[in-house]
């Protein structure tokens, strides 16, 4: 008995030796590897200029869906990768190419900013355009940011000045006898317009004139301060468009005349011995990679861009269009409220608005991020317009561009009945209801007078809502908010004169405002933890097959079928046609 009690325990021990060598290898193991991997580097160039092109639009932020791919680069990557540049010693310089993307203003702030931050850490930017085909002022006022600007020969310069249209359909449904019937709140709330009325109302052409005014305001003298013009010279040469390049350069709009090729070799020539031109998506990545291990305070970063809808976007396999989903959006934000690292939360919104039940759902979240202490500060892109701005009325500060397109402050209700529309090409309907209103949202027949009241009553109602939020979060008087709001969309430098929003300026002036209300010393860097967080692709894979309609979204989105334009355009102008949905929501605004 001793002899096997002796046996079994030599057993034991050595399987217990064996267990803690192989252990023991596993850990040698792995420290090799991260040996091996820190001697590698980030697989960077030790002298680089990052290339950076602005020549297609540009998405405020990426969604969190996973994508197969490099995804493209967004403004938030941009504004973030530009930063990082700065610091990074092998890093002298950025090629930019632009041209051809017709930026919008607040877009080209943003981007100036980036790029002014960058120079000043002593590093150069080129830029060089083979044309500036648009007419508007957001390809020129991001180039203005670089050095020099280079510009192909015989090319047009374009650049003159603000302008846009609207379509109206009010005749043509008139013609088919179709019957709209969609309440506003208020008189500026022109997104209903093109079915409603035949020509553009005075107060919305009193508001975009406004609007284009400011925007042409800003850019003239941001690019006017950044290539050290005066503003009325800078006038007179935009005046002067379309023109040549050559003629762009007797005016000083751009320094010189070359190709693509000239202008990177002679940045790769300034930025010494050995450099590589290094795509800035490329740079990024390698620093995503690295973000983990930064040091200092935490502040979330939650990403809002696109339309707001109820439910969950959830996470096709091949990705698909940006959107803010309520139940992810608001989960996000809960996730940065929970965490305890999290000293502050910046929401970036770059949205038009859309579903008011999903943009209540993630006010309230923000509002709970705040009762638990953690500060809110909103820096807006684009547009944060209607239900983009419902979403930030609470925040701390709000902080938008003097390009930015925000307020909009009103809801749209109602539909467009195509009964007789369709009666009168040979299609007969025929419905069967049981309750009195089951059918009230009926694409066939109108309102009746009672339940059009109905309508005007629940648009009266949310409207009350919406102004009383803004006045409690934006600590103004109620007629004051009723006066400025009235559906009416703003700039963000007449935002700020209304009161609507507390700063201009970007990112980094909301990154400020984050951290002072945080208690982090302005000298302090941060590290910021993107929301949502990005799925992996075998997250992706999860979901695509345990929920059929997001596989059924993946497969619809990967179809060439679906990616074809005329498909895209049709699919675009569906969307925007009323469904009896209340929606805070602002479409067809000026670039």
């Amino acid at each position: 008995m001793v002899a096997f009690l002796r046996w079994a325990g030599s057993i034991v021990v050595g399987t217990l030796n064996g267990l803690v060598k192989f252990a023991l290898a596993i850990v040698i193991l792995l420290g090799l590897v991260m040996i091996w991997g820190l001697s590698q580097g980030d697989g960077l160039p030790r002298n680089m200029v990052l290339s950076l092109d602005l020549r297609k639009p540009l998405a405020d932020s990426a969604p969190a869906n996973f994508s197969l791919g490099a995804p493209p680069v967004t403004v938030m990557d941009i504004v973030l990768g530009l930063e990082a540049a700065e610091r990074d010693s092998r890093v002298k310089g950025v090629f930019l190419r632009v041209g051809g993307a017709n930026l919008p203003v607040a877009q080209a702030e943003e981007i100036g900013a980036a790029l002014k931050r960058f120079r000043a850490s002593g590093k150069f930017v080129v830029a060089h355009a083979q044309g500036f085909d648009a007419a508007g002022l957001g390809d020129y006022l991001a180039a203005s940011y670089a050095g020099e600007i280079w510009m192909q020969p015989k090319s047009t310069f374009g650049a003159a000045g603000e302008g846009g249209g609207e379509i109206f359909l009010r005749g043509l449904l008139d013609k088919i006898h179709a019957e709209p019937q969609i309440a506003k709140r208020s008189e500026y709330k022109s997104a209903a317009d093109m079915f409603m009325e035949s020509g553009m109302t005075g107060p919305d052409h009193e508001q975009l004139t406004a609007l284009m005014q400011s925007f042409y305001d800003a850019a003239v003298a941001d690019a006017a301060a950044a290539r050290k013009m005066d503003p009325k010279v800078l006038i007179a040469a935009f005046e002067a468009s379309p023109q040549f390049t050559e003629d762009a350069k007797k005016r000083g709009l751009i320094d010189r005349i070359g190709y693509d090729d000239d202008a990177l070799g002679e940045a790769i020539t300034d930025a010494g011995s050995g450099a590589q031109s290094v795509p800035l998506a490329q740079f990024v990545k390698a620093k995503d990679a690295a973000a983990p291990y930064g040091h200092g305070p935490h502040v979330a970063l939650v990403e809002a861009a696109g339309d707001i809808v109820e439910g969950s976007a959830g996470s096709g396999l091949f990705g698909g269009d940006s959107v803010i989903a309520g139940d992810d959006m608001a989960k996000a934000i809960r996730q940065a409220t929970a965490d305890k690292d999290i000293k502050a939360i910046i929401l970036r919104v770059d949205s038009p608005g859309g579903s008011v039940t999903a943009s209540d759902q993630i006010l309230d979240a923000v509002k709970k991020a705040q009762a638990a202490g953690k500060p809110v500060v909103v820096s807006m892109g684009h547009v944060a317009a209607s239900g983009g701005y419902y979403i930030s009325t609470s925040a701390n500060k709000i902080v938008a561009e003097p390009g930015t397109i925000t307020g909009s402050i009103g809801v749209l209700t109602g539909k467009v009945a195509l009964g007789k529309s369709l009666a009168a090409i040979g299609v007969n309907t025929g419905e069967v209801s049981v309750g009195k209103n089951a059918l009230m949202d009926s694409g066939v027949t109108p309102y009746s007078p009672e339940q059009w009241a109905a309508v005007n009553a629940e648009a009266d109602t949310i409207y009350a809502d919406f102004t009383k939020k803004v006045a409690d979060g934006r600590k103004l008087p109620l007629d004051k908010v009723q006066q400025v709001a009235r559906g009416r969309v703003w700039s963000g430098a007449d935002a700020k004169t209304e009161g609507l929003v507390d700063k201009l300026g970007g990112f980094w002036d909301a990154a400020e405002l984050a951290k002072r209300l945080a208690g982090i010393a302005s000298t302090e860097r941060v590290v910021f933890e993107r929301y949502p967080r990005h799925k992996s692709f075998f997250e992706a894979l999860d979901d695509f097959f345990n929920g059929d309609s997001d596989a059924q979204t993946a497969i619809a989105n990967f179809t060439t079928l679906m990616n074809a334009p005329m498909v895209r355009q049709a699919v675009t102008v569906a969307k925007s046609t009323p469904r009896a949905d209340v929606e805070m929501k602002a479409v067809n605004l000026p670039q």
